[in-house]
């Protein structure tokens, strides 16, 4: 367990999360997006910006994909352009830029990957262990644990922050900030009041924002990740760095509302605007020590459970196909979503 003295060495580090529309397999478009807001997050001082998931390649439209266009798609990483690209953003505007694609190896074996890059290169690499939207995506089987200005700092994509055991043992591998890219929200679920939103609203969000924004807060929104965000922080005591799309999403339409919970669970930074948006918190290793999560990581007795937790078990990895927004009853299950 780190001591106090970890945290008496560590300087504050300003982080920030971004939202925007992203575009069906365009690249191209997707980084110049990419390069602008990193732009505006470090001319604003930040020393990190992080982006959705497959916000370099875009995400539900490879529901439609074959394994062919899949591999056509995917990147190596990190020979591949996109990497190139995010090099010299980085480069460019001395920020460290975190964002999604899928990655190929040499196999041409398909994964959802997420990267932080900086001015020499990639700094991580982390591969989501429990994908879905494309049945051709191979699951991750590791956990990455690496440092910015002194910071340890953990990648967990989407699906993953909602098996709990993954944000602790990122914790427990030393974590102090987790990134949490995701494409998530306003799509169907078991849960009460889950569901899409009606794309009309988006076009009409200059003019009309407010039934907009009531969709997008609600319970098939924001208060669905009202429910659990702030406590995989606030147990924990890690700082969760939340960056989703917002706008549409192939025939989809996502809420945005990316955003930086500290180790209390309290939300110090946000997007709000109905559009392309960054948001920019300064996080302070004092709240780290301080917090509840710390203590409670300090309290455990493994010896209790560890046999409990550790038990062989074999995971349920279905493939998920997020459908139209007016899916029938024969379409595939959608209720591992969210």
């Amino acid at each position: 367990m780190r001591q106090k003295a970890y945290f008496y060495s560590m300087k504050n580090i300003t982080i920030a999360t971004a939202q925007f529309e992203m575009a069906n397999g365009d690249k191209e478009y997707n980084l110049s997006i990419i390069r602008d807001l990193s732009a505006k997050a470090a001319a604003a001082g930040a020393d990190a910006i992080a982006f959705h998931e497959c916000s370099i390649s875009g995400y539900t439209f490879a529901r439609r994909l074959s394994i062919q266009e899949m591999i056509d798609l995917a990147e190596m990483i990190p020979d591949g352009p996109s990497i190139r690209a995010l090099t010299a953003i980085a480069r460019e505007n001395k920020i460290v830029v975190l964002a999604g694609l899928f990655e190929k190896d040499e196999t041409d074996s398909i994964y959802k990957a997420y990267v932080a890059v900086g001015a020499d290169g990639v700094i991580a690499k982390f591969r989501k262990l429990h994908p879905f939207i494309n049945p051709y995506i191979n699951p991750g089987n590791e956990y990455v644990v690496f440092e910015l200005q002194g910071w340890k700092c953990g990648i967990l994509i989407c699906y993953d922050n909602n098996i709990i055991e993954n944000v602790r043992a990122t914790a427990l591998l030393g974590a102090d900030i987790i990134f949490m890219p995701h494409v998530t929200m306003c799509t169907p679920s078991t849960r009460p009041g889950a569901g899409f939103v009606d794309p009309k609203l988006w076009v009409e969000r200059e003019t009309n924002p407010t039934p907009l924004r009531i969709e997008f807060d609600g319970l098939k929104g924001r208060a669905w990740l009202m429910k659990w965000l702030p406590a995989r922080a606030y147990d924990n005591g890690i700082y969760a760095i939340f960056s989703n799309a917002i706008g549409m999403d192939d025939d989809q339409l996502k809420n945005g509302c990316s955003m930086i919970v500290d180790p209390f669970g309290d939300i110090i930074a946000e997007c709000r605007h109905l559009g392309n948006d960054i948001a920019l918190a300064v996080l302070t290793p004092e709240k780290l020590r301080l917090s509840g999560g710390y203590r409670y990581r300090q309290a455990r007795r493994p010896e209790l459970y560890k046999d409990i937790i550790g038990q062989p078990h074999v995971a349920e990895q279905k493939v998920v196909w997020l459908d139209s927004p007016n899916p029938q009853p024969a379409q595939p299950d959608l209720t591992t979503v969210q």
